[in-house]
């Protein structure tokens, strides 16, 4: 069970680990924050992290490390060819996903191509409940499409709803009778659907897409990048996996899949990824690729230290306790917010907090990119860096006119082990007060803007002196006070 307990009257997340070692923060003053956001063109992306209080920009990579992760470290095998290390994790995997073939790749983006490049080609399509933007960017770049088939609900910001990143079986099938099996390489689903609020799917919904799929004989992939906070949610959620160890709901899920591919910078605690194969056949397909793109068969591109942590990382995604505290603290979070009436993706999903900034900063426009402008304004009041996850990370249509994203969000991630209960408190004091003086905040337009993943590297301006009045209405507020 998520463990909690209760502090006169108040219910808070519990961590199941205590801290040994630690790295200093810096808080810059307001004007400070003012000058580095706009140096960095108000692209958190571009912000130097020497300048940043409260990083939640991502999970991705920074999370924390085990005791038992670091000492693993240690044996790691150098060896280029026939590396022990490499037997360590794939046999991991083996007993986890229960998948007789892995091929490694540095991180999650990397076999996203190799599986585009060995299996999308012109005209195709390739559903799934939502797409991410590096997955999206690999299939289009060989010619093929992306299909979003995420229920009605995943798109609902405020719902009770337990599994949002549920596939629609029915529109799937629909497409799949529509376009031909023939022109589908593979189905894919996201286990925690990132870019609508990190919302899972359930292991029934699978069950129901992995049949279709089997029905007219396609494959089957699995992003399971997101997969720790996904099995969290089936356990708590889902009434037939209560009594289910989150091992025997892993093996279950993985057994429908034909493909599973992950980022260990989330799955893992570390920073690597891999691709896991039933099939002998596909796996000959795909292994040509790997020392193509990556490295070796037997590190792909991995530090083989990382490769350990990975191997100790993945036997603790087997542990609730160690899993749970990423969901506990973003429920928390996110039930607070909810209690001062500020917009947020209801239920609490894995990955991060997520504000709803069509509801937070509504007399912005799409076209100023208010989620952008949200995430400039957050480190603005507090030094808090988070991503934006809206139109600005969509990427533009043929004819350059922009792509509007179904939903406008700021996504403050919470790196697992990380923060402390009175970081995410300051954290929500911050959101707090910027939603009373939202009326200030303006939106943003692009002076610097790639062609591909702007997001990642664009800078914006502000559309007004915003900024200016938000900064001197902090001063205001908090004096000296950072």
């Amino acid at each position: 069970m998520a463990k909690v307990t209760f502090f006169r009257g108040e219910q808070i997340p519990l961590e199941m680990h205590k801290v040994r070692i630690v790295q200093k923060l810096n808080l810059p003053p307001v004007e400070e924050r003012l000058r580095h956001i706009t140096e960095a063109g108000n692209n958190t992306f571009l912000l130097q992290n020497r300048d940043v209080f409260m990083d939640m920009l991502t999970d991705s990579g920074v999370n924390a490390m085990s005791d038992n992760q670091l000492s693993a470290m240690m044996q790691a095998d150098d060896s280029y060819a026939g590396s022990e290390t490499f037997n360590r994790l794939e046999a991991k995997l083996r007993e986890i996903f229960g998948m007789e073939y892995f091929l490694p790749a540095h991180q999650g983006r990397a076999c996203e191509n190799i599986l585009a490049t060995a299996f999308v080609k012109s005209g195709d399509v390739v559903p799934m409940n939502f797409h991410f933007t590096t997955t999206k960017s690999h299939i289009t770049r060989m010619g093929g499409r992306v299909e979003e088939l995420v229920i009605q609900e995943g798109l609902n910001p405020v719902s009770s709803h337990p599994f949002k990143g549920n596939f629609d079986v029915s529109r799937l099938d629909a497409l799949i009778q529509e376009v031909g099996p023939e022109h589908i390489p593979f189905v894919r689903l996201e286990a925690g659907t990132n870019l609508i609020g990190g919302q899972p799917f359930s292991l029934q919904n699978a069950r129901e897409v992995c049949a279709l799929c089997r029905r007219y004989g396609i494959k089957t992939v699995l992003d399971a990048s997101l997969l720790q906070d996904n099995l969290y949610f089936i356990k708590q959620r889902e009434a037939e996996c209560r009594d289910m160890s989150i091992r025997e709901i892993t093996l279950a899920l993985a057994e429908l899949m034909d493909i599973i591919y992950f980022s260990a910078r989330k799955l893992g605690f570390a920073r690597g990824g891999g691709i896991c194969i039933r099939d002998e056949a596909v796996c000959l397909s795909l292994k040509e690729y790997i020392p193509l793109y990556e490295g070796f068969l037997t590190y792909g591109g991995m530090s083989v230290r990382e490769m350990e942590a990975i191997a100790v990382g993945l036997e603790e995604t087997m542990d609730e306790d160690i899993i749970s505290q990423g969901p506990i603290f973003i429920e928390y979070m996110v039930d607070e917010l909810v209690k001062r009436g500020i917009p947020v993706i209801t239920p609490a999903g894995g990955l991060g907090c997520h504000l709803n900034a069509m509801e937070f900063v509504p007399h912005i426009p799409q076209s100023e990119y208010p989620a952008g402008a949200l995430a400039a304004a957050m480190y603005l009041a507090g030094g808090v860096r988070g991503m934006e996850r809206g139109t600005l990370s969509e990427q533009r249509e043929p004819d350059g006119s922009e792509r509007f994203a179904e939903m406008e969000l700021l996504r403050l991630a919470m790196p697992r082990r990380v923060f402390t209960l009175s970081q995410v408190k300051y954290a929500i004091d911050r959101i707090d007060w910027l939603y009373q003086n939202r009326a200030l905040i303006g939106g943003l337009k692009f002076v610097e803007e790639p062609a591909v993943l702007r997001f990642f590297f664009g800078r914006l301006a502000p559309t007004s002196p915003w900024q200016e009045k938000l900064a001197a209405q902090f001063r205001a507020d908090f004096g000296d006070s950072l």
